[in-house]
């Protein structure tokens, strides 16, 4: 007998950038969500000023809501301004 196990299909993450400096988490995960299930949605804050750094992550459920949030939503416009949305690349090691 042979049993064939189903991969799950692993969460994806997304770089959203161009995001409005007044985007939250919640609208920034409200927009994605058109698209699919949404675990996370941040944007990235400056240390030391506390304001928006102007681009954030989502991360999708599944890689076929992750795949349909790029087609659909780059360039689509959040809070006033065409954000850009990408598969979010490794962070590069310092040196």
């Amino acid at each position: 007998m042979i049993v064939v196990i189903a991969e799950k299909e692993m969460s994806k993450r997304l770089f959203v950038g161009s995001v409005a400096w007044g985007t939250t988490n919640d609208s920034l995960k409200r927009h994605f969500e058109q698209v699919g299930a949404v675990e996370e949605a941040s944007i990235l804050m400056d240390k030391k000023t506390g304001r928006s750094r102007g681009f954030g992550f989502v991360t999708m459920s599944d890689d076929s809501a992750a795949d349909e949030a790029v087609s659909k939503l780059n360039g689509s416009e959040l809070d006033g301004r065409k954000i850009v949305v990408s598969a979010a690349r490794p962070k590069a090691e310092r040196a």
